[in-house]
């Protein structure tokens, strides 16, 4: 099992970054593919970015690809989220999540894929 701590989120102007982290317990975060999700107020959970287990696969929705980017520290059991350009729609709540599955990163986009997820952390994108 491990637990997810997500932190980085808040408040930032159109056109802003921000650095999502998220910090994994225990010392089988490498065992795991990992996942950003977004929700925003209304709306349903929706995928955003997956990494492989050692960082070298990704995949991002369309609505993220060249403005964010994941990344992850096997050996300080973090997973980041740098988003740059960042719109009044990326306004959500970023979740986390952990996957024991042995499918393709690029088949990791929905949320039944994932086991673990995190608390969530805000980010509100003023116009």
């Amino acid at each position: 099992q491990v637990q997810l701590v997500e932190s980085g989120g808040g408040l930032v102007q159109a056109g802003g970054s921000l650095r999502l982290s998220c910090a994994a317990s225990g010392r089988t975060f490498s065992s795991y593919k990992m996942g950003w999700f977004r929700q925003a107020p209304g709306k349903e959970r929706e995928f955003v970015v997956a990494i492989s287990k050692l960082g070298g696969t990704t995949t991002y929705a369309d609505s993220v690809k060249g403005r964010f980017t994941i990344s992850r520290d096997n050996a300080k059991n973090t997973l980041y989220l740098q988003m740059n350009s960042l719109k009044p729609e990326d306004t959500a709540v970023y979740y986390c999540a952990a996957s024991k599955s042995i499918r393709s990163v690029v088949e990791l986009t929905t949320q039944s894929e994932y086991d673990y997820w995190g608390q969530g952390t805000q980010v509100t994108v003023s116009s």
